[in-house]
């Protein structure tokens, strides 16, 4: 696979050349000193935010809301997945007005962590009673393969913490300036194509690393991916560092090595560092590469603070370098590119595993369930003899180890529960952020809104649905800051406010049109395009949509895909 971004010209996406470093000091550790530059590192470094932990069982659940501290409410409570969530009825004009006090209520987000999407039928029937008893029922499926809970009151979140890992699940590093959760390819371990199983190293850097104290006060967030199947169905491109399955034409199956990628407000493609990972080698690169950016990463500006602007500045070349010499004591050897993905990494759908049995992807409405549809899911599996399930990065859920016999009854079953294995397309290819309903940061709805334009797209587009795509992802964010990953998406769409005919402000996107990740049908990751001045309201999303689409299925070249398409039209073909 080759990179695509450095050819890219448009102003709106962040270039991959390198810059000059900046005469002041960035913070890094190794180079000017452990001083903290901005209050985020005072805290982080007066107390490690894992201790918040004790706090939060012996103090603030016994005392209440009002007892919690700002640093710890609004930052060492992240390192064990809480957030204080948005405070309902306050409308996204103020999001950017308001002050976070001001703006949060007194309840929780909780990010339950989910290594590699990895769930037993148990634990899943545990969240889900979490769910109704704790959090109003809320549950979500992130494009991080975890599950978030709303409505949580720290009085509660001792009981959720017991329940939790009495089943084996944790929210550990959830959220902070830590390791996040571990992406995983869904199918670790049953694909009858997959070059290698990716189990054994989550495995050992979950156990040996997260929640280690020394790697708890990293610049900012840290995010992995790891995947053995050829479809590459952990969106490798745009984590701080992925582990792509490769076959070393020496040394077999492993993984190729790549580090910088992130999308938010300055989006950027990660780069290859050409170096073959081997199996037993793979834990210990994973933490080489955590630790350059605890020691390098950039520190004064928080908003730099991501790995992506070190490879920037460093390159590849000199980022493997420091990371043999530095951190490693020994040199990777070469290693090959990943080939082209072979098939859509969502899982969606009927197949066949490796033994017999069967796994099937289904896709809930942008991720979206709630505490009984999870308890149902769970009966439903064990009643056909499935106890195993797998989340997605695509906010999908994958049912493992289905008999033959049982393939039917498990399809029905999902789709009663409101999960489909044979979606339309804009349900499968449809994902949101938590957008205005509790995000802090959000300007506009994305769930609500999300659910309402995929079914007015499976009405209007019904006519020419059988000539479009297999897939054609249509990801909707409620703020810049592309936790929906807009800007790799066919149809990216960035929320802010739009004047109305009334002279007042209407809920509205910006439009990124031909980006994407690895797929079976581009030959190349790259970032979507803007054009000038296109804006669409919430409620014109389904016109906007049917409009462009059915303009791509009239000019598109025999075997051109949407992406390609819609780099070349012309500006007038794409409003």
């Amino acid at each position: 696979m080759t990179q695509a971004i450095e050819t890219q010209a448009d102003p709106h996406t962040a270039p991959q050349t390198r810059r000059r470093p900046s005469a002041k000091p960035h913070g890094q550790w190794n180079v000017d000193g452990k001083a903290p530059l901005n209050h985020n590192e005072e805290f982080k470094q007066r107390d490690n935010g894992l201790n918040v932990r004790e706090r939060i069982e012996t103090i603030y659940a016994v005392k209440g809301f009002d007892s919690i501290p700002s640093d710890d409410l609004h930052g060492r409570f992240r390192w064990w997945g809480l957030y204080t969530q948005r405070k309902p009825g306050i409308d996204g004009g103020k999001t950017a007005t308001l002050e976070p006090h001001e703006l949060e209520d007194r309840y929780f987000m909780l990010r339950v962590r989910i290594d590699g999407g990895a769930l037993t039928t148990e634990q899943l029937r545990v969240i889900g009673g979490i769910s109704v008893e704790f959090a109003r029922g809320t549950a979500d499926v992130t494009d991080r393969q975890n599950i978030q809970l709303h409505w949580i009151d720290v009085t509660d979140v001792p009981e959720i913490w017991r329940r939790l890992e009495s089943v084996g699940l944790s929210t550990t590093e959830a959220c902070g300036d830590v390791p996040r959760v571990i992406l995983g390819s869904p199918v670790a371990g049953i694909a009858k194509d997959e070059i290698i199983d990716p189990t054994p190293v989550i495995r050992e850097i979950s156990a040996r690393f997260i929640g280690d104290p020394e790697l708890a006060n990293l610049p900012r967030k840290f995010k992995s991916a790891i995947t053995g199947h050829p479809s590459q169905d952990v969106v490798h491109e745009i984590n701080d560092i992925s582990l792509v399955g490769v076959v070393h034409p020496e040394l077999g199956p492993g993984y190729d090595l790549w580090v910088g990628g992130g999308l938010s407000t300055s989006a950027r493609l990660a780069e290859r560092l050409g170096a073959f990972v081997t199996e037993e080698r793979a834990a210990d690169v994973w933490h080489a590469v955590v630790r350059i950016f605890r020691d390098y990463g950039y520190r004064r500006l928080r908003n730099k603070a991501r790995l992506k602007y070190l490879m920037n500045d460093w390159g590849p070349e000199k980022f493997r370098a420091v990371l043999q010499d530095e951190y490693l004591g020994y040199e990777l050897p070469d290693g090959p590119a990943p080939s082209r993905a072979g098939s859509p990494g969502d899982h969606v759908g009927v197949h066949e595993q490796n033994d017999g049995n069967f796994y099937i992807g289904a896709a809930p409405v942008v991720g979206r369930v709630n505490g009984t549809v999870l308890t149902g899911l769970a009966d439903l599996l064990e009643r056909n003899g499935s106890r195993r399930l797998r989340t997605t990065p695509h906010q999908k859920i994958v049912a493992l180890d289905v008999a033959p016999g049982k393939v039917d009854a498990v399809v029905e079953g999902l789709e009663a529960l409101g999960l489909s294995s044979a979606p339309s397309l804009f349900r499968r290819s449809t994902i949101a952020c938590t957008g205005l309903e509790f995000c802090k940061l959000a300007i506009v709805d994305t769930k609500d809104t999300a659910e309402r334009t995929v079914a007015g797209l499976e009405e209007s587009l019904a006519d020419i649905s059988a000539r479009l795509p297999e897939q054609l992802s249509l990801h909707i964010n409620g703020c810049p800051n592309s936790c929906a990953r807009i800007q790799t998406a066919d149809i990216g769409l960035k929320g802010q406010l739009l004047p109305d005919a009334d002279g007042g402000q209407t809920p509205g996107f910006q439009v990124h049109l031909g980006g994407g990740l690895a797929s079976s049908d581009r030959e190349e990751a790259g970032l979507g395009r803007t054009v000038r001045g296109l804006k669409v309201t919430a409620d014109g999303l389904v016109g906007y949509v049917d409009r462009v689409v059915r303009r791509y299925d009239e000019q598109h070249a025999e075997g051109e895909t949407f992406a390609e398409w819609a780099h070349r039209a012309d500006e007038e073909f794409l409003k």
